[in-house]
């Protein structure tokens, strides 16, 4: 019996610091409407979904209490979770997470068609610094209003209805990192979901980095990684310019062998859509790469060993 799951990035145009939190949640819903719409049964949604890139500015503690969420779900995203269940469409949201203990994360969670949580996902890859950069006009602060994700990389079984895959979750710079990647793929992931709100220029400071460059690594890390651990990935962003500084696109949808199949084409509110074949991820584990028999993490200690002992000793 064939395991096809037909998914969908919905990507996101930039959400103004302006935006009401009802306008933004219709933009959602009318995303995973028009998922739904073309036989979608998991729906990407971005990084931070919600709300603008709110850790480009410096805010005060008074002004960060409305851009995180203290549960999943909660009255202000009720109407998703209850829309995609009368639709029977399961979906990954990120968004910024407070916990009863007052701590915050980036995370993202996994909800099945009956609009139960499968798994939630916090962000390890922090990047950016806790302090703003002296006479910078916007700053990349994650470090500032997240502590980094204490869930680690642990797989997931989706629903019977999408064909049980092996699920992992990334968000955003976590898919620069192979660490992650391996961690599911030693775990057999058929399916990666990942959002991202990357910059279109050096969020860091500097001229070396633009649009286009940021998009091609963008898509080469989704791309290298897919065929590297033979799973398919699901990348969604929000995209354009928000508050003033511009977000790249290129939401896609990658299979097995790192093969684009979907690709957003603006930088708007856009749904891709298409058919995950998951039985197509046993070539890669099976043969190419051979997971069963190699590549065994109690065995990485020594390839360390190795190499450290080669290296000539610190001056």
């Amino acid at each position: 019996m064939s395991r096809i799951l037909r998914a969908a990035a919905a990507q996101l145009g930039p959400i103004q610091r302006a935006d009401s939190r009802p306008a933004t949640l219709k933009r959602l819903i009318d995303l995973l409407e028009h998922a739904a719409s073309k036989g979608a049964q998991l729906v990407v949604f971005p990084e931070l979904a919600l709300t603008t890139f709110f850790p480009r500015w410096l805010l005060e503690p008074s002004e960060l209490d409305g851009y995180y969420e203290p549960a999943m779900p909660n009255p202000n995203v009720a109407p998703l979770f209850d829309r995609a269940r009368e639709l029977g469409v399961g979906f990954y949201l990120g968004y910024a997470e407070k916990t009863p203990e007052g701590l915050h994360y980036n995370s993202a969670i996994t909800v099945g068609p009956d609009g139960k949580i499968l798994s939630k996902y916090r962000k390890v890859h922090l990047p950016g610094s806790v302090e703003p950069r002296p006479g910078a006009k916007v700053h990349q602060l994650e470090k500032r209003y997240f502590l980094y994700g204490d869930l680690g990389f642990e797989a997931f079984y989706g629903p019977d209805a999408w064909g049980a895959p092996v699920t992992g979750m990334l968000i955003c710079n976590d898919r620069r990192w192979p660490e992650g990647w391996r961690s599911y793929g030693l775990q057999g992931t058929e399916l990666m979901l990942i959002g991202y709100n990357s910059a279109a220029y050096d969020p860091n400071g500097g001229t070396s980095e633009d649009q286009a460059l940021r998009t091609f690594h963008s898509m080469l890390a989704t791309q290298g990684n897919a065929y590297m651990n033979s799973t398919w990935a699901i990348s969604t962003a929000k995209a354009g310019v928000e508050d003033g500084f511009g977000l790249i696109g290129s939401s896609c949808i990658v299979d097995p062998n790192g093969v684009v199949v979907a690709q957003a084409q603006t930088l708007e509110d856009e749904v891709i859509v298409a058919d995950c074949d998951l039985d197509a991820c046993k070539q890669g584990k099976e043969k190419m790469f051979n997971f069963a028999n190699h590549r065994r993490p109690q065995h990485y200690h020594r390839l360390v060993d190795q190499v450290g002992a080669q290296l000539p000793p610190k001056r």
